[in-house]
């Protein structure tokens, strides 16, 4: 299931609180982004138990019942999980991820509201939900007949929401909100194709109960198995950087003052990598495209970085050099800085993919 409109959470809760009590929607999202935390959210919100269903564990029986003689005849008695007196929410969790049969089950339970013979209560609310096949995730195909009977959204991770729910939320580790805040771009990225971890939502929160757990009796070892065993590769050598300089009082703030100096030993590469993409992130967030939208504070800073960057190409010219490249997205600094520093420091714009 593709589609080129994606919503963020609160977009979504939106949509769920303006349709869902209609109709039946189906919430399509890449795993640990937030989709059954977005539905139980949503379930509080309307004052309605959520009973979920796991499609990927259920046999035909857990949903249809068993047969029982009732009199001259037989009858499917309903689960007992299914079974309300008043109206709930049933969060139908993978369920493009259950067998053919279970999903053949779900015809009736989505647009009836019914099993064999037991209908569910007035008013009662169905949600699905599930990953997309392109996540590397245990799906199925959905039949036509069962995707015409759901409304979908797509969740997308958005970091501003992230943050504010983290923030209202309390409990999670500073480390983790600062590392965010100051990398928005790393609180998810897309499933690999092959077997290692990856950034969403929920490995930054587990990280940070993690973090919590060990207090201060985090080593170096133990924070790097933290990192690679929950984030993707490239962001977790970035979060371990930006640990360790915070352990050494190594700021971007004060450097930029020229209050610090950039760390030079050969053990702190990964502290100084760290600090030159931040770096990095700070310009194309501070210094604007259009050079005709340049005022005095941007030409301070473009003055203040090139200083920077002679000194950081002292320590490493490759990594100096980083600051300056594209980005695997595209994403390049403004190209009237690009001519400041190709004019002021040919050295660091030799190769011509760093030219302007």
């Amino acid at each position: 299931m593709h589609s080129a409109i994606q919503l963020t959470p609160s977009q979504a809760f939106d949509f769920l609180l303006n349709v869902a009590v209609t109709r039946p929607v189906f919430l399509w999202g890449a795993p640990g982004i937030g989709k059954s935390a977005l539905i139980r959210k949503f379930a509080d919100t309307v004052g309605m138990e959520c009973v979920s269903l796991l499609g990927s564990q259920l046999a035909p029986e857990d949903l249809l019942g068993v047969p029982q003689i009732d009199g001259n005849c037989s009858r499917f008695f309903p689960p007992a999980n299914i079974v309300r007196q008043e109206a709930f929410v049933l969060f139908l969790d993978e369920l493009n991820a259950s067998s053919h049969e279970i999903q053949k089950a779900f015809y009736s339970l989505i647009l009836d509201r019914r099993v064999g013979e037991y209908h569910l209560p007035a008013d009662t609310i169905v949600i699905g939900a599930g990953n997309r096949a392109k996540d590397a995730a245990i799906v199925k195909p959905m039949p036509s007949a069962l995707i015409n009977r759901l409304a979908h959204i797509h969740l997308r991770a958005d970091h501003r929401q992230w943050l504010d729910w983290a923030v209202a939320e309390g409990g999670i580790h500073a480390w983790v909100l600062d590392y965010i805040r100051l990398r928005p771009d790393h609180l998810w990225n897309e499933p690999p194709k092959h077997e290692e971890p990856f950034s969403t939502p929920r490995s930054w929160h587990i990280l940070s109960d993690a973090l919590h757990s060990f207090g201060d009796n985090l080593d170096d070892i133990m924070l790097e198995a933290l990192a690679f065993g929950l984030l993707s590769p490239a962001h977790a050598g970035h979060f371990k950087g930006f640990v360790k300089q915070i352990r050494q009082k190594h700021t971007l703030h004060s450097i930029l003052k020229g209050d610090a100096q950039w760390p030079a030993e050969p053990a702190d590469r990964d502290v100084l990598y760290f600090l030159a993409q931040s770096f990095r992130g700070l310009l194309r967030k501070e210094l604007p495209d259009d050079e005709a939208s340049v005022r005095s504070e941007h030409k301070q800073l473009a003055v203040r970085a090139k200083d920077r960057l002679r000194e950081l190409a002292r320590i490493s010219v490759e990594i100096a050099q980083s600051v300056l490249a594209q980005d695997e997205e595209g994403n390049r600094l403004p190209a009237w800085f690009l001519v400041e520093v190709a004019r002021d420091l040919p050295r660091l714009a030799a190769r011509d993919k760093f030219k302007p």
